[in-house]
């Protein structure tokens, strides 16, 4: 009921002006307003007490308020070496919250005490945070087969842990380009015949953006009214950056299922429609498959193989969203944003804002009038009328680990050999 009465609210939308929506959140009077707050308080105010066990809460607010901001000073770099100094002999929330943190804002530069913290740990999370800080360090070459041999060593007490399986595939893969088996089987018309398809093709570094197709369900793309095939930039990073397995990574590659339209209260997701996505383990695998008949509340993976084609099958990366849901992951969607794109200026994605590690697009508001000036995501919404709605599946892959933005002309080719006019 949800999806057909938003529909009547969104058929208007694809003949109308993006100016029309309006969010209060994006005045510039209300945006200054929270960033004095978050750095008069949550940042500064936060940090100036000092860090015991009953304030370790109060500087986790700093850390979220710091990465969202991505603001830097002589003072908070040095509440920082405290907190990246002591994480060690502090609780599990505080050291996940801290070396978030430190992948973000402060890459490499407190190799020394995250390698403390991994040769101590039992915990598979922190231990999976700390090795992908140093494969994100100048240590990374010198460390990998170190790294290698204690993520084997953790699985000999946890064989079945998603996160350690997941890292120990970075590790032993950190240096090597993406070997991705031919893509254009993804584009068969014969591919997943039933389902809407989005697809949201990516770089191993989210530094750079992808961009986000649609086909229908009957295997043709979606083609916009100058018969171009229909694509917008479309962003997978997340703010800490972290890998898509752990929480508040990026987003992971692989199969989503895809139901339904919903509308956001949260003020930096702002109100355009965003995409219901869920992943594996985080409901039930009849939802997931779309199949009434599964019975069985046990996930097998043999189900998530038979929804790829043939060639990837065996294609280890693409299994991620399987992997990541099994270890907790969950509440990925696909949705615009309102936070300030300003805050990014200096990064490669800039005017795309990342998130907590959903699929993003840029969404540009007047800041006089509040009004809603460009919208990537509502193009998006629009495509997916035609295409029978959001009754299917969205497929994220890492095409290649080339250090420049997704373009259309990077996927046509594959297309073209799928098929396609």
């Amino acid at each position: 009921m949800k999806s057909f009465l938003l529909f009547i609210v969104l058929a208007p939308l694809s003949f109308t002006g993006f100016s029309q929506l309006y969010f209060k959140s994006t005045l510039k009077a209300n945006r200054e307003k929270m960033y004095r707050n978050l750095v008069q308080n949550s940042i500064n105010k936060n940090l100036a007490v000092p860090l015991t066990d009953s304030t370790e809460e109060t500087w986790q607010g700093a850390f979220w308020a710091l990465e969202l901001l991505q603001v830097k000073s002589l003072w908070i770099n040095g509440r920082i070496d405290t907190a990246a100094e002591e994480m060690h002999s502090r609780s599990e929330t505080f050291q996940r919250a801290a070396l978030e943190l430190l992948y973000s804002n402060y890459p490499g530069k407190y190799y020394q005490p995250v390698k403390l913290l991994l040769m101590q740990t039992s915990n598979a999370k922190i231990f999976a945070m700390c090795a992908a800080y140093i494969l994100n360090s100048d240590y990374a070459v010198a460390d990998a087969n170190f790294l290698s041999v204690k993520t084997k060593q953790q699985l000999v007490s946890q064989p079945d842990n998603p996160i350690l399986q997941q890292l120990l595939y970075q590790v032993e893969n950190f240096n090597k380009p993406i070997a991705a088996p031919g893509l254009n089987e993804f584009f068969k018309k014969d591919y997943l015949p039933g389902h809407t398809l989005v697809f949201s093709f990516q770089r191993k570094n989210r530094n750079y953006p992808g961009i986000v197709m649609v086909r229908d369900a009957q295997g043709k793309f979606i083609k916009d009214s100058n018969g171009l095939y229909f694509s917008v930039p479309q962003l997978a990073r997340s703010s800490s950056n972290l890998p898509g397995y752990l929480s508040n990574g990026n987003t992971p590659e692989g199969i989503y299922r895809m139901k339904g339209y919903d509308v956001s209260t949260n003020g930096f997701i702002g109100p355009t429609v965003n995409v219901q996505l869920t992943m594996p383990f985080e409901k039930s695998p009849a939802h997931f498959y779309a199949d009434s008949t599964i019975t069985d509340t046990t996930w097998n993976i043999n189900y998530y193989r038979n929804l790829l084609p043939n060639n990837l099958k065996d294609y280890y990366p693409i299994y991620q969203s399987y992997y990541a849901g099994k270890a907790g992951r969950t509440e990925i969607i696909i949705h615009g944003t309102a936070i300030n794109p300003a805050y990014y200026k200096s990064q490669p994605f800039y005017p795309l804002t990342p998130t907590m590690g959903c699929l993003t697009s840029k969404e540009i508001w007047n800041e006089e009038t509040g009004q809603r000036l460009e919208s990537d995501q509502q193009k998006l919404i629009n495509a997916l009328i035609p295409a029978g709605g959001p009754q299917g599946y969205t497929i994220v892959i890492n095409i290649n680990d080339e250090q420049r933005p997704v373009l259309l002309y990077d996927i046509i080719p594959l297309l073209e050999k799928a098929g396609h006019k």
